[in-house]
């Protein structure tokens, strides 16, 4: 009941969010450099330290360390992520701080003695956190390519969480609606166990320590100093299995992005052991052929179309995607013309295709709704796409109120028993089973848009396994459909991830008239489970090289810049 009743709520949020934002056709443009994020408190720092002379990976820096305070539901210290950048001379790449299993960890960890997933050990509590990356990657970045001290990038985050930060009305809602799984994760009363409330202020004291002693040691303190140290305690101390070793010994990891075009666009975007690059790139390359912006936006042909081609790289996902450190991966297969014609040939406008009939294609998936984005342009023409996440909202629930921050359960984002849905009704396959120091699949979807040349357009959004399709959603509503960002990131979004058999729908968006012809051709259609699909946050370089942001009204993302 209390879940019905919190969809309900989210619906009329997304509702009045929709109807408030109608005739906003453009978000906010600015001349030199933007943040687009889930808060504003964040955005602005980002901003700010690009005012003073820094570039993207200064902000990118800030940013993620700000939204660890301002945004603890996805924002974090306790989790990991994934950047894709391009530089202003038009060189490319990624990075990887996605978490890793401990090495304590087993394929069978979260099975009974009959081969059953134990309900809730792979989700919640200490046996669920993976070894977080966000610290060694959001460093790794700004030692390569940033210009300011570090001093100066994380002072101001330091004083945000110190003077606190204010409660909105979405934060009262995803805080009360985990007190239950607060009081089973943790053994004593954390700082989030209160009924906090809409303009409360919650200040992070703890966190600004930890926040100042990373400031003086770099990442090292998190991974082998005092910090390291009181993480690995506490973890142990609840159940877990990480340890002091696991902590030192993680890297991120530089990587090639994953290419492709469409139409005149370039799109670059996250390499494995994200399947977002891949399944991005199967997608848009099967709807190519299709002259979408003649059959119209969302229209009942549009959505057959896109349904259809979701369904077939999720299938494929599922399969043949993992760690590419421990996997082959047929990645360039994956991505050709001819393997993705071949996948579309029994494609029907008369009738839907059964998911229990598609398997993998043949050639010689996993994870939360409650990730995060941040998409940032700076003054010299540097652009990074981020995503990062504890997966769960608050991760794994395990706080360290020692530290001030939460943990995450990426564990859950493993084929715990390979062909068995995980919380998120993703079906994963050996390649994605778990081993010691292997990276877990992730739908992360951080992209870049060139055209002509030019730096285009800077997309991602949390979601889940609905990321990928939020944001080609995106890049077609602005490519196809010519909308500002504002407008492509506001319309309302649809989704298929081969199992479960269903399109997924955004309430109150599309006319019952269009479901009940898609229902008469065999789709089935679920409109409660979906009251908000991603919260997309993107900037378009316009024609005079200005910059919009799309800040997702789903969310209280906020755009700032200069």
């Amino acid at each position: 009941m209390k879940k019905y009743i919190l969809v309900i709520l989210l619906s009329i949020l997304v509702f009045t969010c929709k109807k408030e934002t109608k005739n906003n056709r453009q978000g906010l443009v600015t001349k030199h450099a933007m943040v687009v994020s889930a808060r504003e408190e964040a955005s602005k720092i980002g901003s700010v330290i690009m005012k003073q002379g820094g570039n993207a990976f200064d902000a990118m820096l800030a940013t993620d360390l700000a939204l660890a305070v301002a945004y603890p539901y996805a924002g974090n210290l306790g989790g990991g992520g994934f950047m894709v950048y391009r530089l202003e001379n038009g060189e490319i790449g990624a990075l990887d701080y996605r978490e890793k299993a401990p090495l304590a960890a087993s394929k069978n960890m979260y099975l009974d003695s009959l081969g059953n997933v134990i309900p809730n050990l792979s989700t919640r509590g200490a046996l669920a956190v993976g070894v977080p990356g966000t610290v060694a990657g959001t460093f790794e970045a700004h030692k390569r390519f940033g210009k300011l001290p570090i001093e100066t990038i994380m002072k101001p985050v330091i004083e945000l969480a110190k003077k606190g930060v204010k409660v909105t009305q979405k934060q009262e809602l995803r805080i009360a609606e985990k007190q239950e799984d607060f009081i089973i994760a943790n053994k004593e009363p954390i700082l989030f166990s209160r009924a906090w409330k809409e303009n409360d202020t919650i200040k992070y004291n703890n966190l600004a320590e930890t926040l100042t002693r990373i400031m003086k040691n770099g990442p090292d303190e998190f991974y082998k100093g005092k910090t390291a140290r009181i993480l690995a305690k506490h973890i142990q101390e609840n159940g877990g299995i990480i340890t002091e070793e696991d902590l030192a010994s993680y890297k991120p990891k530089w990587r090639k992005p994953i290419t492709f075009t469409y139409d005149d666009l370039n799109i670059i975007s996250m390499s494995p052991p994200s399947s977002g690059g891949i399944c991005l790139a199967q997608i848009m390359k099967m709807i190519e052929p299709y002259d979408l912006h003649e059959l119209g936006h969302n229209s009942e042909k549009a959505i057959q179309i896109i349904t259809e081609a979701e369904r077939r790289a999720y299938a494929d996902r599922s399969f043949y995607l993992g760690d590419p450190d421990f996997v082959n991966i047929p990645q360039e297969q994956l991505i050709t013309n001819s393997y993705l014609q071949d996948r579309m040939k029994d494609f029907s406008f008369e009738k839907a295709t059964k998911s229990e009939a598609l398997a993998h294609g043949k050639v010689e998936i996993i994870e939360s709704n409650e990730t995060t984005h941040y998409s940032i342009v700076d003054a010299f023409g540097n652009a990074v796409a981020v995503t990062t996440t504890l997966n769960s909202g608050f991760g794994s629930k395990l706080f360290c109120e020692e530290l001030g921050f939460f943990l995450n359960n990426e564990m859950d984002d493993f084929s715990s028993k390979p062909g068995v849905p995980n919380v998120y009704g993703l079906v994963g396959a050996e390649a994605n089973s778990i081993l010691p120091q292997k990276r877990m699949l992730s739908s992360m979807t951080p992209t870049i848009i060139e055209k002509n040349g030019k730096l285009h357009m800077v997309v991602g959004s949390p979601g889940g396994s609905t990321i990928i399709t939020s944001v080609m959603q995106t890049i077609l509503n602005v490519h196809e459909y010519n909308s500002s960002m504002q407008e492509a990131v506001n319309l309302p979004r649809f989704h298929h991830q081969w199992l479960p058999d269903e399109i997924r729908m955004e309430p109150y968006s599309f006319s019952s008239k269009m479901i009940h012809n898609l229902e008469q051709k065999g789709y089935l259609i679920n409109e409660k489970d979906s009251p908000i699909i991603g919260k997309v946050d993107a900037i378009l370089v316009l024609e005079d090289g200005s910059l919009e942001g799309g800040a997702d009204r789903r969310g209280d993302d906020e755009a700032s810049g200069f």
